[in-house]
């Protein structure tokens, strides 16, 4: 990708717009609230990686030239050459940010990028499209996951065993995304937080960008065209073949094809079996109203296969059959068949949950109403001037100003001015200054940086 191209058309007429007595430029993202009061900060190293580290060449200048003036824009040719000339093609920015992993409340600085050659302060600016968009999106899916992973863990706490939190919710979504890149993205930022998934795309970008041995893992399971070519009238001889195959381990297998409670009854025949072969079949109901189905396959499961009351007072299945629930499965409907379980008391271990489109796709930048804004000025690049935004019109809009820095007290942050920090350390670190990443994290890192916050 020519990364002078990846940015919005308004954005090209932008350096002929500040004053010329700017030389430098200091912007900072943040979230400004929405759907939750904290978000997991993750997926910074991987745009620096792919995008920012590369240089720019004569090629890319060529083509975005052209490609501009067909455009109807006047192109910053002679910007752009400079940054070749001058700096070989490697970006003169300094950015600094919050530690991946980080969980930090809304309304606080997560990074903060200046130039750092003074011919050059329209490039923060520029920037703007390609790292707001390569922020927003990881952050809001492991956010997501993440919260999702704290309700799940209630209901663990409450009725079962906490100990199995890493694998209660599988990641469904590759299909349901819109590029194979979100896949990665998306994919990758829910493994933050769990250890299952069908995403393969998330477990490739988690290895390429945090060298992850393997960040996530999956069982063997049917489909419904799997099921469904041996015919109605065959159905047992279906499921008879899932355990001949892949009993000696954990496997799943979908049984809405034509009768739900039906299937259970046919499998009923198989569950011994499965038993004595060391296995443990998932049943995966797929259609109907999650709540009822959920916890009525559950009670018809029990019926047939038993259960014993752990010593929390709540039914549990043989180890060798449970239920994974994954169609309509949305953080609200999860919370939802947890608390029809709970009532009926029925223990979470005996459930676990896929998410697709909710997971990684039902999110927006206005989800957690991101925004990059300018938020000082200078001439020389030490004595800074305020900037911000501040819109009579809407309050909430209003940005900060001034260099910034973050501030963390317990699992608390707070955003305050550069200048005035005093003895307190600010956890906005150098990542990235002049083309050269400057540290990078494992994703073992992120994850043990998650749990402090548990």
């Amino acid at each position: 990708m020519n990364l002078i191209l990846n940015t919005d058309s308004y954005k090209i007429s932008h350096y002929l717009q500040y004053p010329k007595d700017v030389n430098y430029v200091s912007s900072y993202i943040e979230s400004r609230g929405g759907r939750w009061n904290r978000v997991l900060f993750y997926g910074l190293q991987m745009f620096l990686m792919e995008y920012l580290s590369k240089k720019i060449t004569y090629e890319d200048i060529e083509e975005a030239k052209d490609f501009i003036k067909a455009h109807g824009l006047v192109f910053n040719e002679d910007g752009w050459r400079y940054i070749l000339d001058e700096h070989g093609g490697a970006l003169p920015l300094e950015i600094e940010a919050v530690k991946e992993g980080s969980i930090v409340q809304t309304d606080n600085v997560l990074l903060q990028i200046r130039n750092t050659d003074p011919k050059l302060p329209w490039l923060v600016g520029y920037l703007e499209t390609a790292i707001l968009r390569a922020i927003w999106y990881p952050v809001a899916v492991a956010t997501n996951s993440y919260f999702c992973k704290q309700n799940i863990l209630q209901f663990l706490n409450e009725t079962g065993t906490p100990e199995l939190i890493d694998f209660c919710l599988h990641d469904f979504g590759a299909r349901g995304v819109s590029s194979f890149e979100s896949a990665g993205i998306g994919g990758s930022a829910h493994m933050v937080n769990f250890k299952g998934s069908d995403t393969i795309t998330g477990a490739v970008f988690a290895k390429k960008y945090y060298d992850a041995d393997m960040a996530a893992f999956s069982i063997p399971a049917s489909e419904h065209s799997t099921m469904t070519t041996w015919g109605k009238e065959r159905e047992n001889e279906a499921y008879k073949n899932m355990v001949d195959k892949f009993s000696s381990g954990i496997f799943a297998c979908v049984i809405d094809s034509y009768d739900t409670l039906n299937a259970i009854d046919l499998w009923g025949r198989l569950f011994d079996e499965v038993k004595a072969k060391g296995g443990r079949v998932v049943l995966r109901p797929d259609s109907g109203n999650p709540v009822t189905m959920a916890s009525e396959c559950l009670e018809k499961m029990m019926d047939i296969a038993g259960f014993s009351v752990n010593q929390k007072g709540y039914r549990v299945l043989p180890n060798h059959v449970r239920l994974i629930y994954g169609d309509g499965i949305n953080p609200q409907s999860l919370v939802d068949i947890l608390n029809e379980l709970k009532l009926r008391k029925i223990s979470a271990d005996n459930i676990v949950f896929g998410m697709g489109g909710a997971l990684l796709q039902h999110l927006n930048r206005d989800t957690l109403r991101f925004a990059m804004k300018a938020n000082a000025v200078s001439k020389d690049g030490e004595h800074w001037i305020d900037v911000k935004k501040d819109p009579i019109t809407d309050p909430s809009k209003r940005s900060k100003s001034g260099r910034l820095a973050l501030v963390r007290k317990g699992n608390l942050f707070k955003t305050v001015r550069l200048n005035e920090l005093k003895k307190e350390e600010n956890k906005l670190k150098p990542v990235f200054k002049d083309g050269k990443i400057l540290s990078k994290v494992s994703f073992d890192d992120i994850r043990a940086r998650v749990k402090e916050f548990d």
